[in-house]
């Protein structure tokens, strides 16, 4: 009887009224589903490596415009310095001239004032000069005056030509 239970157990399911009843039959995969399988397998490890290249691309793009950026901003510093150095530059040539225009603005004054008193004392020498002159003139007008007065007094009587034009008569002549 243990037997027949045994048995009844084991192999009884198939005709739908022991163990397993209604339970469908074990799927077997066949060589088509298995070669697909491994196809299918072989398209996922290939779009895997798909993905991963495209990721190592992103990363090595990524560090090639980090280097890039850190090239152009270390160009943009030395730019600024340069550009700020210019600038320095500029300001001291300016600075510079001004410096010499200010010392060439205080020659041109120094020269001005001398110019000026120079001016002014070539005028009064020439004042001096003319009062001079004049002095001298009049100190000849007087010596004149004093030398015919000195004449006709040591002359006498004196007496001047007719109104004619003609000499005097004398008695030599």
């Amino acid at each position: 009887m243990w037997f027949l239970a045994l048995m009844l157990l084991l192999f009884g399911g198939g005709f739908g009224g022991g163990f397993g009843a209604g339970r469908p039959m074990p799927n077997y995969a066949t060589q088509e589903q298995v070669q697909e399988g491994f196809n299918n397998q072989s398209v996922q490890n290939q779009l895997q490596s798909i993905a991963l290249s495209s990721a190592n691309n992103n990363y090595q793009t990524a560090l090639l415009l980090n280097q890039q950026t850190n090239q152009l901003e270390q160009q943009n510093n030395t730019n600024l310095v340069n550009a700020i150095q210019g600038f320095n530059s500029v300001n001291q040539s300016i600075q510079n001239q001004t410096n010499v225009l200010q010392s060439q603005l205080q020659q041109l004054g120094a020269q001005l004032n001398e110019c000026c008193c120079s001016i002014k004392t070539q005028m009064l020498q020439d004042r001096l000069a003319d009062r001079d002159i004049q002095l001298a003139t009049a100190r000849n007008e007087i010596s004149n005056y004093n030398q015919s007065q000195y004449l006709l007094g040591q002359m006498g009587r004196f007496v001047a030509w007719s109104g004619s034009g003609s000499a005097a008569v004398t008695a030599n002549g």
